[in-house]
């Protein structure tokens, strides 16, 4: 059962606890599929099951919680923190993601906490990575606020109204010219993969 349906099966009371429970313990540190949550519902949204202002508003709140915690954690465990991860999780926390993650870091300072939502391996350890790292809080909490209300936001707005736009522009089409869509869709992808291999 995919995350969708899997939502749908649930009360709408649910679905926005659920969207701030995930986003916001993929926030912490742990890796979840906060994203794809967020998306499946606001496409939810876009049929009219769920209201998406609510759901940005959950997504963005659990964004804020969640990364302030990771940042606590990480303040407190510093680098050992990432040690013990690193050789429990090695796919998520190993030398080389952390590397990556603290170079960010090194390099943009408080813009990798902004940008770093954006980005999934940034989303997970920006949090306790910035907590290690002694960021100074109110900068974090600054970047951390608004990369949630844009990412969280945005994501919701973007998918919410192409969302609409799709069911509509379906509603409209022939079934026809929907195959032929799919078909001219299927060859451009491979025409493309072919190119880029080239």
């Amino acid at each position: 059962m995919g995350v969708e349906h899997w939502l749908q099966s649930i009360p709408d009371l649910w679905i926005y606890v659920v969207v701030g429970l995930v986003i916001g313990i993929e926030s912490l540190g742990i890796p979840l599929p906060g994203e794809i949550v967020l998306v499946s519902a606001s496409l939810m949204a876009a049929q009219g099951i769920v209201d998406p202002l609510v759901v940005g508003g959950c997504a963005t709140a659990g964004a804020i919680v969640g990364d302030s915690i990771g940042f606590a954690i990480g303040h407190r465990g510093g680098q050992g923190l990432f040690d013990r991860l690193g050789r429990r999780f090695p796919r998520h926390f190993g030398d080389e993601h952390v590397g990556r993650a603290k170079a960010l870091f090194r390099r943009w300072g408080v813009w990798a906490v902004f940008f770093g939502r954006f980005v999934a391996l940034l989303r997970i350890l920006a949090g306790p990575l910035a907590g290690a790292l002694h960021l100074p809080y109110w900068r974090f909490l600054a970047a951390n606020v608004l990369g949630a209300i844009v990412w969280a936001g945005g994501t919701t707005a973007v998918v919410y109204y192409v969302g609409v736009a799709a069911e509509r522009w379906l509603k409209q089409l022939s079934w026809a010219a929907l195959a032929v869509a799919v078909v001219v869709g299927l060859v451009t992808m491979v025409w493309v993969r072919r190119r880029a291999r080239s």
